[in-house]
């Protein structure tokens, strides 16, 4: 019979340097697969961010910069053809960014190349994989909420 102890929780700030460790590595990641497509990491998760129309202030507090910064990413993005700006149906004077269909068509296969986070995600068996979505799951609300 086994007497081995049982593994100790993991303290909070172990918790955040491995979260941290690999938030950096996806992000690291994504910003590899953008710029095979000619966008800077800030370009595509402009894009990620855009499930529909999204004002231009809302892009800008995603992104946690100043407006007018979003400007001259929207600029590009839509001088690419990957975006449109669209007045908004309840306040004209506010412009809403919406992505084309090949803005949709491009993040989705710099999310497909993330060659590094899919390894690490084949890794997992399905019970680990189903384990770690819920606990994302549980997570996200309340970082989300936060931000």
């Amino acid at each position: 019979m086994s007497t081995t102890a049982p593994h100790a929780a993991p303290a909070k700030l172990q918790l955040l340097e491995l979260l941290a460790a690999i938030g950096t590595a996806q992000w690291r990641d994504f910003a590899t697969a953008a710029a095979r497509h000619g966008l800077t990491s800030t370009q595509a998760k402009v894009l990620a961010q855009l499930n529909g129309p999204l004002p231009m202030r809302g892009l800008a507090t995603l992104l946690v910069c100043d407006a007018s910064n979003v400007t001259g990413i929207v600029d590009r993005l839509e001088a690419r053809g990957l975006v449109r700006r669209e007045p908004d149906p309840a306040d004209r004077r506010v412009k809403n960014v919406v992505a084309t269909d090949e803005g949709r068509e491009v993040i989705r296969r710099v999310r497909e190349e993330m060659q590094a986070t899919h390894s690490a995600l084949d890794t997992l068996d399905e019970a680990e994989s189903t384990a770690l979505y819920g606990l994302l799951e549980r997570l996200r609300p309340t970082l989300e909420r936060r931000a």
